[in-house]
């Protein structure tokens, strides 16, 4: 089959590799027919992330047609046209029957933790995600195996595109997430740093619960504009606005600030130079140039939410002001699962229209390309879907 692979830092190919095959009971064998690069690809894309080893396949965004099913696999046949979550969930350990699908405690063996020696489970595996995160192979492929098929891959009804659908896999249930965990409601106020993918579906997520004010922090114009057009967002270049904060709150009632605060950019926010030193040398894992923001934006009380990846130390957290305010922290990796019925039925009523964002879609064998264009914003790049 033809599979992106990955060949080192800012180096992926299209090749040729094995077919995948049928390895436990409840396996699947899925036939993509549309996969996606997500903004958390660029990370892998750029090196940043470790045990990303070459010859890895990368996706955790794709839909398909069911090929093959183990003997063990009820919730699916062979002919279904399913989207499948980024999370690989096992649906029966501790964490699973808390609804809490990204803490699986058994389909990752790419890591975890010692102590006083005793193995500390990690948390669940992810498709094309480095060694750490099980080094499962990924979607963006002809062929993807996908484990655990009794628990995540959803059926989709006939006459919805794949379009329509596809982002079900993880950035949309990602941006809910992430505001169901900024408490937002009817009226709520919000800001969202980072006008990415994952910051638009959490854009488009406020607006379906009820908020009434959304300010949307980047510094690229043209993905401020487009969220602008589409969610009615609040724009904030932050080339052009020295402190976003100071200036949301200025816009805010009693100038209080807002109810809550959304990070969607994670470990790469663009940082002071001491923060790019830092992080360069190893010595920082993370910057933390948009959680400061957020801690500074967000009124007494509130919550800030973080989708976005970190890893390790973060230099200049600040703490005490968390503290000092009484704010909320919630973070984490997406239970996907958990949110897709919800999600599909919005879908389906026409509430939710994820598909708007998709800007460039290229051929499988262009993947590399897609890559390139994505990571260097041109073309006013938002999203890129691949067709096998």
């Amino acid at each position: 089959m033809r599979a992106l692979t990955y060949h080192g830092s800012n180096d992926v190919r299209v090749d040729n590799r094995p077919d995948p095959v049928i390895q436990e009971t409840d396996d699947i064998i899925l036939k993509v027919t549309a996969t996606a690069i997500c903004g958390s690809d660029l990370h892998l894309y750029r090196g940043k992330i470790p045990q990303t080893e070459d010859g890895d396949i990368f996706g955790h965004e794709f839909m398909g047609i069911v090929e093959e099913v183990g003997s063990g696999v009820t919730a699916v046949q062979k002919g279904d046209r399913v989207v499948v979550p980024f999370v690989i969930a096992c649906g029966g350990c501790f964490f699973c029957s808390l609804d809490l699908y990204a803490a699986c405690e058994t389909t990752n063996t790419g890591r975890g933790s010692i102590i006083n020696k005793k193995q500390i489970p990690p948390g669940a595996a992810l498709f094309g995600f480095s060694h750490l995160y099980g080094g499962i192979p990924g979607g963006q492929a002809e062929y993807v195996r996908v484990p655990k098929a009794n628990i995540g891959p959803i059926k989709i009804p006939e006459g919805l595109d794949d379009e329509k659908v596809l982002f079900l896999s993880d950035i949309l249930p990602t941006g809910y997430q992430a505001a169901l965990n900024a408490g937002i409601k009817s009226g709520s106020s919000v800001v969202i740093h980072g006008a990415g993918p994952v910051g638009l579906m959490a854009a488009a997520s406020a607006r379906l619960l009820g908020a009434s004010q959304i300010f949307m922090v980047d510094h690229h114009q043209y993905r401020l504009d487009f969220a602008s057009q589409t969610y009615g967002v609040i724009p904030i270049n932050f080339d052009e606005v020295d402190d976003p904060a100071a200036a949301i709150i200025e816009q805010t009632a009693g100038f209080r600030g807002v109810d809550a605060a959304i990070d969607a950019v994670g470990f790469e926010a663009k940082g002071s130079k001491v923060e790019t030193v830092l992080t360069n040398l190893k010595i920082e894992g993370s910057s933390g140039a948009a959680l400061r923001q957020c801690i500074a934006a967000v009124r007494r009380g509130g919550i800030i939410s973080v989708p976005g990846v970190y890893a390790g130390f973060i230099h200049g957290f600040l703490f005490g002001d968390i503290f000092e305010k009484g704010l909320s922290v919630r973070t984490g990796q997406t239970h996907v699962q958990s949110h897709l019925p919800i999600l599909l039925e919005n879908i389906l009523e026409g509430k939710l229209h994820p598909n708007v964002i998709i800007s460039h879609r290229l051929p499988l064998d262009q993947a590399a390309e897609g890559y390139r264009i994505f990571d260097k914003k041109e073309d006013d790049c938002r999203k890129v879907i691949l067709r096998p």
